[in-house]
């Protein structure tokens, strides 16, 4: 058969010429990806690398699943708070307004926001911290949400296949942490795929390791990570009457404003002032300090207000239980389980071999979406109405 040569060849190659001498000299180049394993239709077609890895991306089942990933608040009976996907819309967004003021790769930014919390477990961070435990105490080290997206991105999807993502796209996504305050970040090149491999390992046994992202587009993601919450969270919890805009801390108000649109003005133009034309990306000192007081004040007065954590020992105790059905069922065969007809059926034996009965289940789990969740939850522990004839 004969192979197919995209007639657009010549425009790629239009593109690549404009990106070398548009670009800033410290923006990573379409031409520097570097793949697990080569693909000659890649280079045969009319898409730049980085920007094919968002549209790969953009089709994952892993992202599908985002609709209904929780944020902060889960359980909640409003349509106006956020959920997990209009977060990486922000987040999209906004790296990408930045990335073009400081001339970097925008398709670059764009693929690692649409996949940096792909690997979220259901309910957010309490999920997350339950799934973590329970891994450790099954010898499989504990769960972190950007490890997981990594998994998903470049060893789950396509049954086991996975993508073939860039390693630079699954470098910004595994080093996105925007929990970890930075006041600014300066790129750490030259990574490999051994490298990759060796911080997945490392952040599953240290949750608190701070990895670098080896591309300036890796550390403008990770800075907007927090900027695309930050003020978001803020107008949640104020719908949800629990805190009040005047309680926002006055220093804070003062340089980043009290509306997510001027916190969100605010950082973005203060990280583009103090980024021009340098090989590092930040805050100016005082813009940052005031985003550590009002990330200290986010968990204080809502990530740990006990208002909305009523629910979540029943949730931990789902996670046990699910967590050790489902090891039940693998061991059992149990072709009746969802373990199999929703996850194992047909993935490729270069997955089934290579991962425990515990990985399985934690990569089965942590793919749910909260629904889903609670589907198998009723499911699995609750009575079941029988038939009126058998």
């Amino acid at each position: 058969m004969k192979k197919r040569i995209s007639p657009l060849l010549g425009a790629k190659e239009e593109l690549t010429k404009r990106e070398a001498s548009v670009l800033s000299p410290y923006a990573t180049l379409s031409t520097a990806a570097i793949r697990r394993r080569p693909e000659e239709r890649v280079e045969r077609g009319h898409r730049q690398h980085f920007s094919l890895d968002g549209d790969r991306i953009l089709h994952s089942l892993a992202y599908t699943r985002y609709i209904d990933k929780t944020q902060v608040f889960y359980l909640v009976n409003n349509d106006h708070i956020t959920h997990r996907v209009l977060h990486v819309q922000f987040l999209s967004k906004i790296a990408r307004d930045i990335g073009r003021f400081l001339r970097l790769n925008e398709d670059l930014i764009e693929a690692i926001a649409l996949g940096h919390d792909i690997g979220h477990a259901p309910f957010g961070h309490d999920g997350e911290r339950y799934l973590s435990d329970i891994c450790s105490r099954h010898g499989i080290g504990g769960f972190q949400h950007n490890v997981q997206s990594v998994r998903f991105l470049d060893r789950i999807e396509k049954k086991g296949k996975g993508w073939n993502l860039s390693l630079q796209v699954l470098d910004g996504i595994i080093c996105h942490d925007g929990e970890i305050h930075e006041q600014s970040l300066r790129p750490q090149p030259g990574k490999t795929f051994a490298d990759l491999d060796q911080e997945m390992e490392l952040k599953s046994n240290d949750p608190r390791a701070n990895l670098t992202p080896m591309t300036l587009e890796g550390c403008v993601v990770r800075l907007a990570d927090t900027i695309s919450y930050i003020g978001r969270d803020i107008e949640d919890a104020i719908r949800l009457n629990l805190i009040s805009r005047e309680e926002i801390p006055s220093n804070c108000g003062a340089l980043l404003g009290t509306t997510n649109g001027a916190i969100v003005y605010n950082l973005v133009e203060d990280v583009i002032q103090n980024s021009m034309d340098k090989d590092g990306v930040g805050f100016s000192p005082e813009v940052s300090e005031a985003l550590r007081e009002l990330k200290s004040f986010n968990y204080d007065r809502i990530y740990q207000n006990p208002k909305i954590k009523g629910e979540v020992g029943k949730i931990g105790r789902m996670f046990e239980t699910l967590f050790e059905l489902y090891l039940e069922d693998f061991a059992k065969e149990n072709r009746d389980s969802d373990l199999f007809s929703g996850f194992l059926d047909g993935m490729s034996r270069e997955y089934t071999d290579s991962h425990s009965p515990a990985e399985v289940v934690r990569d089965f789990i942590a793919g749910m979406t909260d629904e889903f969740f609670m589907r198998q939850g009723q499911l699995r522990l609750l009575p079941q109405r029988m038939p009126s004839r058998f």
